[in-house]
């Protein structure tokens, strides 16, 4: 019969097709809960086994008998119960799309949002996240980017513990809830991308093992690494890709921390998924991004990826905001000349050494365009792993995060917000997660470790004034302000006025252009007929600066001279004004501010 996947639960006209790698049993069944039946799957070559049960459809519950046990499928596409709970058919072909002339976005009109469904409203669903995509559009966001929702066991997750990679969590809703979302998402213009995880499974609720061998003895530092030498664990993770993209029409995927996927195939796992899930959208213009430590360029030179985050332009930030260099961002100094190489070229470590650990970092970024770095201020790492989960809004004075906000809103690369940033948020974003027993002790004590390489959370003190990762209080204190979404805020009216200039000016989306630093304060970017100048120092500048990135001439039609476009200073956005910044005598910016000149 012909499947849209090699495995799992598939409704045919007859009834539901199923198919499960399974070389470790000496037999398969389906046990369907009602009508109560079974059927034993006949072996296919390969350690394969399927069979059709007929008279079934959609909705039916059922496990597989497996080694003696009753196990969920590994590619169920819904676990009502959790994970360990039964698997439900699902038809993906039912659902009444509405989104047929959508073809997704070029690279350059990325603005991502990054959400974390349980703590972005107060239901924490997809239905309840829904009603807020006509906020998300009027601010000016075009991409939204959710945090993993694979099943996890547990009522509260980051996600990152998913074990039923192919159901949308339970906790969230219903698939057809998740649907809803990307095809309403579709009808406001934007675009949504998943983040997935195919580094490790979480350890609660992980079957996987009694099916047959799709684990290496080599653990990463959240699991067991997949196998992806072996030709089904392959198959099984290409199909998790291709079917995000095809049964919920996602414009891309957010791979998790790639560095930590161990294969040594030709070609590399990733080159594969890639490609699969290309061909499962051969309309729509995809975006597929990674998380990689090593900020290694082959990603995006030979596996055709279309970006990696840049956590580079994100720790020279947070340096020059909080004046804090300390355990990872030891290697920063958040300097002019930091921001700038990073704005200009990506990765700020191109192979020279560093500190933490102890060897070179990063990789050529020549000939790559900007946009395939993301910037961000703010992500849900390192708002959790940083302090105490504080936001920049509750840490940094309003001038300078207004300064930096304008520098990653306007420039060229793909810049990314975290959920609740545009409306100057005070709600922490912690680790949490719903374990008990041995489990929730090994999540605080990893906690603990993270936190110790920072001497200033290190401490006994800092260390017991940590919320527990594992307290419900925790989850809820995550949990946004839906009132803060205000259009008119002064905060949400700043964002929302960046992301509209962006957007309406093509010279903030152009890779031409040039950056440089003056002093160690003061970042210029020269875009075609535009300048902007951050100065990021606590003092008026003022200075004679014989600078070419300065001088308006060729630029416009005029009297080769600078007008003021945008400033952070507005006293509508709680500033206090600006003068005109560059004079016959020089150069003279407010402290902690930036301004966006145009050529007359």
């Amino acid at each position: 019969m012909t499947r849209r996947r090699p495995v799992g639960a598939e409704v045919t006209g007859d009834g539901v097709h199923f198919r499960v790698w399974a070389p470790h049993a000496d037999a398969v069944a389906v046990v369907v809960e009602d009508p109560a039946r079974e059927l034993v799957l006949a072996r296919e070559d390969g350690g394969y086994a399927s069979g059709l049960v007929a008279g079934i459809g959609a909705g039916a519950r059922y496990r597989l008998r497996c080694g003696g046990q009753l196990l969920p499928d590994p590619a169920s596409r819904f676990q009502p119960a959790g994970p360990f709970g039964p698997s439900q058919v699902v038809d993906p072909g039912a659902f009444a799309w509405t989104d047929a002339a959508w073809r997704g976005l070029p690279a350059h009109r990325h603005v991502v949002y990054e959400l974390h469904v349980g703590t972005f409203t107060r239901a924490g669903t997809f239905a309840a996240a829904q009603r807020h995509l006509p906020y998300l559009a009027e601010l000016g966001v075009t991409t939204v980017e959710l945090m993993p929702v694979a099943g996890w066991d547990g009522a509260y997750n980051w996600g990152y513990d998913g074990v039923n990679l192919f159901a949308p969590s339970h906790a969230y809703g219903e698939p057809d809830d998740l649907r809803r979302f990307v095809d309403a998402a579709h009808a406001r213009g934007l675009a949504v991308v998943l983040d997935v995880v195919y580094n490790h499974l979480g350890p609660s609720g992980n079957f996987l093992p009694a099916f047959g061998p799709y684990f290496l003895r080599d653990r990463t530092d959240w699991g067991d690494a997949l196998d992806f030498a072996r030709p089904a664990v392959r198959e099984l993770f290409v199909a998790n890709a291709q079917h995000w993209i095809d049964e919920y029409h996602l414009d891309g995927l957010r791979l998790d921390a790639v560095h930590a996927i161990r294969d040594a195939s030709d070609p590399h796992i990733l080159e594969e998924l890639v490609a699969a899930a290309r061909l499962a959208a051969p309309h729509r213009t995809l975006w597929i991004v990674a998380e990689d430590e090593r900020q290694d360029a082959t990603l995006l030179r030979t596996y055709g990826l279309d970006a990696v985050w840049n956590d580079d332009f994100h720790h020279a930030a947070r340096v020059a905001a909080t004046g804090v260099a300390d355990g990872y961002l030891a290697a920063y100094r958040g300097t002019a000349r930091e921001l700038a190489a990073a704005v200009g070229h990506g990765f700020l470590y191109q192979g020279q050494p560093y500190p933490w650990p102890r060897e070179r970092r990063g990789t050529a970024t020549g000939g790559l365009a900007r946009t395939r770095f993301v910037h961000f201020l703010e992500n849900h790492d390192q708002v959790a792993h940083l302090m105490f989960g504080e936001r920049l809004a509750e840490l940094v004075d309003p001038a300078t995060l207004r300064a930096l906000t304008a520098l990653l809103l306007l420039s060229p690369s793909v810049p990314m917000l975290f959920q609740g940033q545009e409306s100057g948020s005070r709600r922490p974003f912690e680790f949490f997660c719903a374990h008990t027993g041995e489990l929730a002790a090994a999540v605080r004590r990893g906690r603990r470790e993270l936190a110790a390489q920072f001497a200033h959370l290190g401490t006994p003190e800092a260390q017991a004034a940590r919320r527990d990762p594992c307290a419900r209080a925790t989850f809820e204190a995550c949990i946004l302000d839906e009132d803060e979404r205000d259009v008119s805020g002064e905060a949400v009216a700043f964002h929302r006025d960046l992301l509209h200039l962006r957007r309406d000016d093509p010279a903030f989306t152009s890779d031409a252009i040039d950056t440089a630093a003056l002093g160690d304060h003061v970042v210029v970017v020269r875009y075609p007929h535009r300048l902007l100048l951050a100065n990021l120092g606590p003092m008026l500048r003022r200075a004679f600066v014989a600078e070419p990135l300065l001088a308006p001439h060729g630029d416009g039609d005029g009297d080769g001279a600078w007008r003021t476009l945008f400033s952070t200073e507005d006293p509508r956005y709680g500033g206090h004004g600006t003068p005109a910044p560059l004079t016959r005598d020089g150069l003279a910016l407010p402290a902690r501010s930036t301004v966006v000149l145009a050529a007359t």
